[in-house]
């Protein structure tokens, strides 16, 4: 499940706008684009999109088990490919809106995509020939018939559907709304609308989610299939309609380079100089006028290369590079660099992206659990992840309002907790909620094997299924401490023309961490299931032995806290402050962090 949470009520924004940016135009008193009128549709347009795609997750463990006959492995490896997909493409959707369509035409055929993703999967929920013949694979103790070809190939399209349809909303649309603004403007009121504009963004965007994990899922499990899919097409068709519906009042900005490009110029220049002396003296290196970077660091000496003059003939007049494939700019040699460095610390936050993305297996708990909490209210199984979602927010808010103040009046200046640290904190609430999730599944699995249920995984437990509230609450407290600690050391240690990598990088980690649960999932049923033996993630969850699961998760989330100490260690020191500031000076405005979290979808 992918969230998005500011990390302060002030809105800490940074580097949404870069020098590099082409300028609005300038606001007038009746200004003809732009401006607060086209919040409420570009708002709108992620909102009802993240309603239309959470909304069909949390159940999905559900849908495969009962309609297509998957085994819970199966159907949670699939979930992890749909979530690694869905985490990777904004990625590329960046990339693409960046450098060739622009955001406003990514964001549209985004919601195309998924509006025609939804409109499928509805479609195997309707059409009875589009899935393998009605069979309960936990209780009827036969053989039901596998999905064809041609049923798993319109399942998956559907996913591949969403999946490229967040791949153009989701890495647009804040920046595009940012754009709706001129950031010229003198008249001092521009912080203050972005500010409105943030807030209200953030708050739509969990608003949806909520009503996603609660709404769509009481649909589905009260009404069916076929209006629970139903109604994410309804919304979903709204969210590209209503985008659509603005297109005369946007400003639609220009395209620039990728950096991707610069990237590939500095390896391959690189290595075109590697017989190449350096200069005995710091005046031979090649850089922008006006840059902070005038001469490379030492760290990854090999990459300076890259920016040594050979001769004048190198150089136009002007100071620009002759053939931008020949020699390279400090800039972007320090670029490439200040990227490889965070990799290492980048990579461990990949274990707590795996604990978050266990989706089904609390699913399938909590469905064997009684989970009233009066005689007539039931929680539905699929909506106790929104456990995870209020512990982050309740966090989030007590971080800000209490801590710090708190902290700050105790050392008589200002307090905060480093972006490392809490990165290692959220690793440590992560182990905890793994091993405190095998204990709670031991004394479920133990009650009800006393109460005879044995071989019957549709039975309810006499045991309360509040008792799963504090792992999820871990969990979203390790999502608050990691994951908004991760996004702010990226803005903090990288530079500000790598903004849009900043952003992409937690959603690269998720994606990579989802192919690598799926890994695990896979050796952790092969390897425990030879010699006849029931497997420790059976689709039986009374056979299985999920405890010991959850358990080898903790044990790896432990070793990879020491690796994180290690690669914090090998690192050094942070920025200072833990975030850089962009001022500018022309309307007197201060953008700092944006904190956009996230798990799996």
């Amino acid at each position: 499940m992918e969230l998005s949470t500011i990390n302060s009520p002030k809105t800490h924004h940074n580097k949404l706008f870069s020098d590099d940016d082409p300028p609005l135009p300038t606001m007038q008193l009746q200004r003809s684009k732009g401006g607060l009128v086209t919040m409420p549709f570009i708002i709108a347009n992620e909102a009802l999109e993240r309603v239309a795609t959470f909304g069909v997750l949390p159940n999905m463990t559900f849908y495969l088990m009962k309609e297509y006959s998957m085994g819970v492995t199966t159907a949670q490896n699939l979930l992890f490919y749909w979530s690694s997909a869905t985490n990777f493409l904004p990625l590329i959707g960046a990339f693409i809106a960046d450098s060739y369509l622009g955001r406003f035409l990514t964001i549209g055929f985004g919601s195309i995509f998924s509006f025609l993703g939804t409109i499928v999967l509805w479609l195997t929920a309707m059409i009875p020939k589009a899935r393998p013949p009605p069979c309960n694979l936990l209780v009827s103790g036969q053989a039901c018939k596998s999905a064809t070809t041609a049923q798993y190939t319109i399942l998956i399209s559907s996913f591949m559907l969403m999946s490229i349809g967040a791949g153009g909303i989701r890495p647009c649309s804040l920046a595009f709304g940012a754009n709706q603004f001129d950031k010229r403007d003198t008249n001092g009121n521009i912080k203050r609308v972005l500010e409105t504009y943030f807030n209200w963004y953030y708050a739509a965007v969990m608003i949806s989610v909520l009503i996603a994990m609660t709404g769509i899922v009481y649909l589905q499990d009260h009404m069916g299939w076929k209006i629970g899919f139903g109604v994410p097409v309804v919304i979903m068709f709204f969210s590209a309609f209503l985008f659509f519906l603005a297109t005369p009042l946007y400003i639609k900005e220009n395209v620039i380079n990728n950096l991707l490009g610069r990237f590939v110029q500095v390896i391959v220049v690189a290595y075109k100089n590697r017989k190449l002396a350096y200069p005995e003296q710091n005046s031979g290196y090649h850089y922008n006028k006006g840059s902070e970077f005038i001469v490379p660091t030492s760290k990854l000496r090999f990459l300076n290369k890259a920016c040594i003059i050979k001769s004048s003939e190198d150089v136009k007049q002007d100071g620009v590079a002759v053939d931008s494939w020949s020699l390279c700019t400090v800039e972007q040699v320090e670029e490439l660099k200040s990227l490889v460095r965070v990799m290492p610390l980048w990579s461990t936050g990949i274990m707590v992206s795996i604990n978050l993305s266990q989706s089904s297996f609390p699913l399938l708990q909590a469905k064997s659990m009684d989970r009233h909490i009066t005689k007539r209210v039931e929680i539905p199984a699929a909506s106790f992840g929104i456990f995870t979602v209020i512990a982050l927010t309740v966090w989030l808010v007590v971080y800000d309002r209490v801590i710090i103040p708190l902290g700050s009046r105790i050392r008589g200046k200002p307090f905060r907790i480093g972006t490392k640290e809490r990165m290692g904190i959220g690793i440590f609430f992560s182990c905890l909620a793994m091993l405190l999730s095998g204990i709670i599944e031991h004394i479920r699995r133990r009650k009800s094997i006393d109460q005879g249920l044995l071989n019957n995984p549709e039975g309810i437990v006499a045991m309360s299924a509040m008792w799963l509230v504090p792992q999820h609450c871990l969990n979203g407290i390790a999502e608050a401490f990691n994951a908004i600690g991760q996004i702010e050391f990226y803005y903090s240690e990288l530079p500000k023309s790598m903004s849009s990598i900043a952003t992409a990088m937690f959603g690269l980690g998720t994606a990579v961490a989802n192919l690598l649960a799926s890994v695990i999932l896979s050796n952790v049923d092969s390897i425990t299931k030879r010699e006849g033996k029931e497997s420790w993630v059976s689709s039986n969850i009374n056979r299985g032995h999920y405890e010991n699961y959850y358990w080898l998760l903790a044990i790896m989330t432990c070793f990879n806290l020491v690796y994180f100490m290690v690669c914090s260690w090998a690192y050094g020191p942070c920025v200072e402050s833990g975030s850089k500031k962009l001022v500018e000076e022309d309307g007197e405005m201060e953008l700092e962090n944006v904190s956009r979290p996230g798990s799996t979808t």
